[in-house]
């Protein structure tokens, strides 16, 4: 692999010996060196700089990883009733999206009315190659015909690639998990009871919750990002300050609510995307984002403006916010957001593989 890095010397007080340990064995007395690793891995490197009066010492972690572990993918939502040839509308996103360069796959959080649509809206202007992720959304569940599409489109729970566990008994289709690399998703549909797949309002229920804490037990990726339909914590626009759903979200169960998060903080999930709301926020709770992806609907809904998010993960994973500009017409990156790095994801899969960590809700 032989991936180089630059290190810099940044101490005070006028050092006048430098000794470099890079984790792999090998060492430098430059001042600045740069240092190539073989393999891709954590490596933690020290600095030992003295003067004829005193030394110190300062230690970080590098994290090396190959290109072939780097993924970028989109995730838009609430394009319901607004896909197809329109450009002003959820077509505006798709090749928005496509302008800025090739994505491994895409997300869709819910509320993807109709489905067949939508799916051809992302293979004609994203790309014919397209991978599409669809999550159940209250709309979708309430329409047996998108419900129909939906299980085709992941018959027996397997068709989708790169699925490495299908849902429960009731949601073979429409709940499943994936690995992409450095990365594990889980995909849940907030409207399976335990046994039909849209028999709940809205809800992580004891089945639900079961099948997920199940699958995060079984997960060795340092990265996880479970999607959803609704936000457990429904937030304003963080620019139009709209507020919808403030009450019939995931907090309309409020305890089921507080043990599905709980799960997620428990086993250090990077983050819990969903939409429902139309409004685009981000907000950390108890260590784990909740990133609502608002609409791409384009013009359709001016009550916020139209989003779509963009990960990437490769040493750390770090999203971009992308909202259309409503006088030019285009789309813009409006803000970046690491929202955490392969050291601290790894650290914590060193100590749940340690036994150090629970797994599971609390009862």
């Amino acid at each position: 692999m032989n991936q180089s890095v630059q290190f810099t010397d940044t101490s005070t007080g006028s050092p006048t010996s430098w000794q470099w340990s890079f984790g792999d064995g090998a060492t430098s007395t430059a001042q600045n060196p740069s240092h190539s690793f073989a393999t891709a891995a954590l490596y933690p490197v020290t600095l030992v700089v003295g003067n004829s009066s005193s030394f110190d010492s300062t230690s970080r972690t590098v994290v090396v990883v190959p290109s072939s572990m780097r993924i970028r993918f989109a995730v838009a939502a609430d394009m319901r009733d607004y896909a197809g040839d329109n450009p002003d509308y959820f077509r505006g996103a798709c090749e928005a999206i496509r302008a800025g360069g090739p994505v491994d796959f895409m997300i869709c959080p819910g509320d993807i009315d109709p489905p067949g649509m939508v799916n051809y809206t992302i293979m004609s202007y994203l790309s014919a190659e397209s991978i599409w992720y669809p999550v159940v959304g209250n709309h979708d569940a309430e329409t047996p015909s998108d419900m129909a599409w939906l299980r085709i489109f992941n018959a027996g729970g397997s068709a989708l690639p790169n699925i490495i566990n299908a849902g429960p008994y009731g949601a073979i289709e429409t709940c499943y998990s994936f690995d992409y690399a450095l990365s594990h998703f889980i995909v849940l549909n907030e409207y399976y009871d335990g046994s039909s797949d849209t028999g709940s309002n809205g809800d992580v229920g004891d089945a639900l919750l079961a099948w997920l804490v199940n699958d995060l037990a079984a997960n060795d990726k340092p990265f996880v990002f479970v999607i959803g339909h609704e936000p457990a914590y429904p937030l304003p626009d963080e620019e139009s300050g709209r507020l919808r759903h403030e009450y019939d979200s995931l907090n309309f169960y409020p305890d089921n609510r507080d043990r599905f998060w709980r799960t997620l903080a428990e086993n250090n999930v990077t983050a819990y995307i969903c939409g429902h709301t139309h409004n685009y926020s981000a907000a950390l709770f108890d260590g784990v984002w909740q990133i609502d992806v608002g609409h791409a609907r384009g013009t359709g809904d001016t009550g916020a403006r139209s989003t779509f998010i963009i990960i990437s993960v490769e040493d750390s994973a770090v999203m971009d916010v992308h909202r259309l500009s409503l006088s030019t017409g285009q789309y813009v990156q409006t803000s970046e957001l690491e929202l955490r790095t392969l050291a601290e994801a790894g650290s914590y899969k060193r100590e749940k593989a340690q036994g150090r960590i629970y797994d599971g809700a609390h009862p």
